[in-house]
């Protein structure tokens, strides 16, 4: 699984917060969309491009780590970004 650090991340494919639209609305990264996850894992056929490198990180990483080990089952390019402390 290919993890890097919010900092770290160069613009180079979709950023997503997998948070609750209200934890989105509190704070997100200002280059983040907004899939909450409980969306994301049942619709990723139809809400995801398979062309394009997805990047995916929430409050705590435990929701972006699990989608990140589905997402590369069925071949998607995605990352797991973490939160920087």
């Amino acid at each position: 699984m290919k993890t890097i650090k919010l900092s770290e991340y160069a613009n180079d494919g979709v950023l997503v917060d997998l948070e609750d639209n209200y934890s989105y609305k509190l704070w997100h990264d200002a280059r983040a969309i907004n899939i909450p996850y409980n969306e994301l894992v049942y619709n990723f056929g139809t809400l995801l491009d398979k062309n394009k490198k997805y990047y995916f990180y929430c409050r705590h990483g435990s929701k972006s780590r699990r989608l990140v080990s589905i997402l590369e089952i069925y071949g998607y390019d995605v990352t797991q970004v973490l939160l920087d402390n």
